[in-house]
């Protein structure tokens, strides 16, 4: 037996160095060759390291949240043969999505009602906090479990969803948590990965942008019964479509009049790179962080294939396939709270965009039309500019003519 060591190899994309987000393997395991290794997050993307030899786990380099640079040392194994010897393959970095998927599958946790007990099941004893992945905290959290009552059978005593099955099916109690109680727990998240990156982002666009916001209604009347109409009449194999594509439809045909608010800023070079290409950024809400996969091209697709692609790179950046390619080179941004829109807000320019809309929730409203109080269907709309590079004056502009396409919606596909 020999030792080998295996150094960060280049992932591409000129990154000189990544961030550890996750171990997948310790001292003591045994690996095989393209087995994942570690998943480090790069300026682009989250990255998982395979390996590129068989052998045994020696010893590691870093923890979650340590920056190692390309060509530092990761991982020393024992393996059979000359420890100094090539391996087999170089090994491959394959981009995922902006955060590394939980180790266990993340099924939709039952109300769980606890039945009377008399003896409690085996309990972890360790002493330091349960080990356990996000997706099994938040089942917990949600069916009011203490995970330090229940024992883990993974390694290191780490605790799956078969654990909290048995748990469960064993009689195990609530967490005690009674009205009055005094709680004084404190849990420490470190902020690493895709946490780290939206902080950092955000905090450079609010930094530098010198952000305005401007606010607008729009009756949606007309395009509700144009939606509905294009929904009952759709094909199979058509989308079913929401308000977004013809948002975004609308939006590519406004910026073409203010082409200032599809832009790009490079401060060091003090130049505004105005796009011909509309790339639209969807502000994503995932289970691990905010993501904005990208419709590319989208001012050459129509209504129905802005649907399609649409469903397809959101539903990449929930599932965590999106690629590199598919969660980078917006122009501008739109980010919407479905649902739950709220009355306003006051969005952040994703970097180095400057401009980004914010839809809201579509309200029936009584209104006054006409001398006379009608129930119109409404939205709002919010947005957000760099005033370096946009004048309020186009920004407002920018948004009162999607306002007229989104009130009168046949002048989208005019």
């Amino acid at each position: 037996m020999a030792k080998y060591v295996f150094n960060l190899p280049d992932v591409g994309e000129g990154v000189v160095e990544g961030e550890i987000v996750k171990w997948n393997v310790k001292p003591g395991d045994t690996v095989k060759e393209d087995e994942p290794l570690v998943e480090l997050m790069t300026d682009k993307a989250t990255v998982s390291i395979p390996s590129s030899v068989n052998g045994k786990v020696v010893s590691t380099t870093g923890k979650p949240g340590d920056m190692v640079p390309v060509g530092a040392e990761l991982i020393v194994f024992e393996v059979k043969g000359d420890g100094g010897s090539k391996p087999k393959s170089k090994p491959k970095p394959e981009p995922v999505a902006e955060s590394a998927p939980d180790p266990e599958p993340e099924p939709k946790p039952e109300p769980v009602a606890a039945p009377p007990v008399s003896v409690p099941p085996p309990v972890a004893s360790t002493g330091t906090k349960p080990l356990a992945s996000p997706a099994v905290r938040r089942r917990a959290r949600e069916a009011g479990i203490d995970l330090s009552q229940v024992s883990g059978t993974g390694p290191a005593g780490r605790i799956s969803h078969d654990d909290m099955d048995t748990f469960i099916s064993g009689g195990g109690r609530l967490a005690a948590v009674q009205s009055g109680a005094k709680m004084t727990g404190v849990e420490e998240v470190p902020v690493i990965g895709l946490r780290r990156k939206i902080a950092e982002k955000m905090a450079t666009s609010k930094r530098s942008a010198a952000h305005f916001s401007y606010f607008e209604e729009v009756d949606i009347t007309a395009l509700e019964s144009l939606r509905q109409h294009l929904n009952s009449t759709r094909a199979e194999n058509q989308p079913k479509l929401t308000y977004l594509p013809f948002i975004i439809q609308g939006l590519i045909r406004a910026v073409r009049k203010f082409p200032q608010c599809n832009a790009l800023y490079d401060e060091e070079k003090g130049i505004v790179f105005r796009h011909q290409a509309v790339h639209v950024g969807i502000s994503t809400q995932t289970e691990d962080g905010l993501m904005v996969p990208v419709i590319k091209h989208a001012e050459a697709r129509d209504v129905w294939d802005t649907a399609n692609e649409l469903v397809r790179v959101t539903t990449s950046a929930r599932e965590k396939t999106a690629t590199i390619d598919e969660l980078t080179g917006s122009t501008i941004t739109i980010t919407s709270l479905g649902a739950m829109g709220g009355l306003g807000a006051t969005p952040i320019i994703n970097h180095p965009e400057v401009s980004i809309v914010s839809i809201h929730a579509a309200r029936d409203q009584a209104v006054v039309r006409d001398g006379e109080v009608v129930v119109r269907k409404m939205m709002n709309l919010a947005s957000s500019f760099d005033h370096r590079i946009i004048d309020g004056y186009d920004g407002a502009l920018l948004i009162q003519e999607l306002k007229s396409m989104l009130e009168y919606p046949a002048t989208i596909f005019m």
